[in-house]
């Protein structure tokens, strides 16, 4: 089969933007040509206008292009017009739902959309107002697709509901390479907290704080670093960090940390060296930073909304508690700081269920039969 890709995010240094969907991507994309599958990638919304290969797969860069007018029309009608112009040999195009990038267009083979999680969705689960044409192409997109797939099947459910969807979606949930994320036994920081990915208020990095402030009253050493970009807060207009410099007490603030962005293959390093990792969203689909913490086999504290109940096991991969209860979540990131033996124990539970139910080998497969199936349709 030849499967390729239209995404706005992959992790390589000549694309400007990747998070958990573009890590999700490459890990799939990587998988099926080890099958002897071909993959090509359009890649939009690009500084520049690039065509290469690498490691097998083939990637297309589109440029970004401004419009005086209609720029949300003519630039998604561009982007179909340059896939169908180089889709020669492509069996099946899969599309992420976010804002519905392929509403409008029409493509020279069948296509298909995963749910990563769409803005109507996010901005469900975050109780904020969404822009009306978002949601219209969104639904567009998911309506004109030739099936409809989903990380979780909370996304699959919240997805059919918002938009009214009567048709069956298939879950497949996001894989890792477990060989790129595995645990180092070396002497963890005994007190040093890791949250890591985007730093946005959804991720619930203000509850963390707020968290943060009781484990300080408590344990004198205890130090917190978030890792990742600083995202304008979408409320007030602030940047993240500044909201969360604001909730922790000021004598503490000499314990908090904020990195930005690193190079992808050093987020693994900043894994191993915290004690626990602590990832209380409010808002995810499948996330890859939950996945990549579990692989590592370190002591993990996450929300417990929806999603989280597909990767999580409460008290045997780590601890899972509703982001608002901060004061529980600052009982269980205690206890695993006092607890040397349980956060290993814990943490070697999480690898472990990475290994039989989210590794690359168990999930290609599920991929592999699914566009199969649906090219025998």
């Amino acid at each position: 089969m030849h499967i390729a890709f239209h995404t706005p995010e992959y992790p390589h240094k000549s694309i400007k933007h990747s998070a958990g969907i573009g890590t999700s991507i490459k890990n799939l994309a990587q998988a099926l040509c080890e099958e002897g599958h071909r993959v090509t990638l359009f890649v939009y919304g690009q500084k520049k206008d690039a065509v290469f290969t690498e490691n097998g797969i083939h990637f297309h860069l589109i440029k970004q292009r401004n419009y005086s007018f209609g720029g949300f029309y003519f630039y998604r009608k561009h982007i179909a017009r340059y896939i169908n112009r180089n889709s020669a040999g492509i069996d099946l195009l899969e599309a992420v739902d976010w804002t519905g990038m392929t509403a409008f267009c029409k493509f020279n083979m069948p296509h298909v959309i995963r749910l990563h999680g769409s803005d109507t969705y996010f901005c469900h689960l975050e109780n904020r107002p969404q822009k009306k044409k978002n949601y219209l192409f969104e639904k567009w997109a998911l309506q004109k697709a030739k099936a409809v797939s989903s990380v979780s099947a909370f996304t699959a459910q919240k997805t059919k509901e918002l938009f009214g969807l009567e048709n069956e979606i298939t879950v497949i949930p996001n894989l890792i390479a477990v060989e790129d994320f595995r645990p180092v036994h070396s002497k963890s920081e005994s007190t040093y907290i890791l949250n890591f990915g985007s730093v946005i208020r959804k991720k619930g990095v203000i509850a963390l704080a707020k968290a943060f402030n009781l484990l300080a009253a408590q344990l004198p050493d205890v130090r917190l670093k978030y890792l990742g970009k600083d995202v304008k807060d979408v409320l007030t207009g602030k940047m993240t960090s500044v909201l969360i410099a604001q909730e922790i007490d000021t004598v503490y603030h000499h314990r908090v940390e904020f990195i930005d962005q690193v190079a992808y293959e050093e987020v693994s390093n900043y894994i191993n060296a915290a004690a626990v990792v602590c990832l209380p969203s409010y808002a995810e689909a499948f996330p890859m930073t939950w996945l990549e913490a579990m692989s590592m086999e370190k002591a993990l504290v996450t929300s417990d909304i929806g999603w989280a109940k597909e990767m999580m096991v409460h008290g045997e991969t780590g601890f899972m508690v509703h982001p608002e209860d901060y004061h529980k979540m600052s009982i269980y990131l205690t206890d695993f700081l006092k607890n040397e033996p349980m956060r290993s124990n814990l943490g070697k539970s999480a690898r472990q269920r990475v290994l039989e139910n989210f590794s690359i080998p168990i999930i290609v497969k599920q991929n592999i039969a699914y566009y199969k199936d649906l090219l025998r349709l």
